[in-house]
């Protein structure tokens, strides 16, 4: 089964997707990062969807269930790299993703989570 690997860097987890997602990896993403959170006691989770070239309403609200999970278990997200197109059709879903933050690249995305956890 093909997964997305999930890197540490510091008290952060980096995940970027290069591949395709279909509902059953994001399934596994979810699974695999909380276990990681909970396993690392990481303060942040960066996820990085620049390769993604659209996003459908599963994925859409995985994302945003991802964020929420991390939250609760006191670990901020940032989400970057979204296209242009991946964010119009999210919108033109009804699928705004309050609790997620974003950025426009990993530098950026990685500032924002430094900020929010030292706060």
């Amino acid at each position: 089964m093909e997964r997305i690997p999930i890197l540490k860097m510091g008290d952060f987890l980096l995940v970027t997707i290069q591949v395709d997602m279909y509902d059953q990896l994001a399934l596994t993403l979810q699974d695999d990062l909380t276990e990681r959170i909970s396993r690392t006691s990481a303060r942040g989770v960066l996820i990085d969807i620049t390769a993604l070239d659209m996003v459908d309403s599963f994925i859409g609200r995985m994302i945003d269930t991802i964020s929420s999970l991390s939250k609760i278990m006191d670990a901020e997200t940032v989400l970057v790299g979204m296209q242009p197109a991946v964010a119009i059709t999210l919108v033109e879903l009804g699928l705004y993703l309050p609790g997620v933050s974003t950025a426009l690249d990993v530098e950026r995305g990685m500032k924002l989570l430094e900020q929010r956890v030292r706060l």
